[in-house]
């Protein structure tokens, strides 16, 4: 009996020192998706895991930025992370949705040399799953993000929204049944410089200051431009360096 029991504390022991390298290399690694990341050391809880969300956002962008101009020629960069040509613009910028019933409004009312500048998002629309019906709500998006595009980068999103849309200058339609999206992020651009660095330096965090916030939006034609970057024919791109949260 002494023989059998000193043999089957031995296995155990044997169980429990298997190397390090081959206990790690058996492990399956989580997947990447817009709410897990590598290298992350907290985590959050998605918002339908609070019993008080209500999914109702309402946010004002304000002391905003224009990448360009309406009439540039082509090509041009309205993305501009470089921040070599941007200009301040007056007016404000509207988030008033529901992100469970993927409804409500974000309209942009600016003033730009050109003239009176408005922009309505009219209807949702989903472009890929993880925009979740239209708008989505704390997941993470461009960069390495498994979301979006790598021109932003990687950045928790508090809300965003995408769909299509119409612009009108001074009164007359200027665009009709373009893409529009808009995201509330962590600060993607510098406080100061306006600069923004897509790739950190290491690390797997987004090259973002989560200290700060800002509100993006942009309205794309249908039709592309490879000359251009991004590569559309129309890309307006406006960014609010205030946000504020209703």
């Amino acid at each position: 009996m002494i023989r059998y029991s000193v043999l089957f504390i031995f296995l155990i022991m044997a169980s429990c020192s298997q190397p390090e390298h081959l206990s790690e290399k058996n492990k399956q690694p989580k997947p990447t998706d817009p709410r897990v990341q590598p290298g992350t050391a907290a985590g959050i809880y998605t918002p339908g895991q609070h019993e008080l969300y209500d999914g109702r956002f309402k946010i004002k962008g304000s002391n905003i930025y224009q990448a360009g101009t309406l009439l540039d020629d082509s090509p041009w960069d309205h993305m501009d992370n470089n921040a070599t040509n941007l200009r301040e613009v007056s007016g404000s910028l509207l988030i008033d949705v529901n992100e469970i019933q993927n409804t409500g409004i974000f309209s942009a009312n600016l003033t730009l040399p050109e003239g009176e500048f408005v922009v309505d998002l009219e209807r949702f629309h989903e472009f890929s799953a993880c925009q979740d019906g239209g708008i989505a709500a704390f997941l993470f998006e461009h960069g390495n993000a498994g979301c979006g595009d790598s021109n932003w980068p990687k950045s928790l999103l508090y809300v965003a929204g995408w769909g299509y849309g119409k612009a009108t200058l001074n009164g007359e339609i200027l665009y009709q049944d373009y893409e529009i999206h808009f995201m509330v992020t962590q600060g993607m651009r510098h406080r100061d410089t306006l600069k923004t660095v897509l790739s950190p330096a290491s690390g797997e965090a987004g090259s973002v200051n989560p200290a700060a916030q800002q509100l993006d939006f942009y309205i794309r034609s249908p039709e592309r431009n490879p000359n251009n970057h991004p590569d559309r024919e129309v890309f307006d791109h406006f960014f609010a360096m205030h946000v504020t949260w209703q």
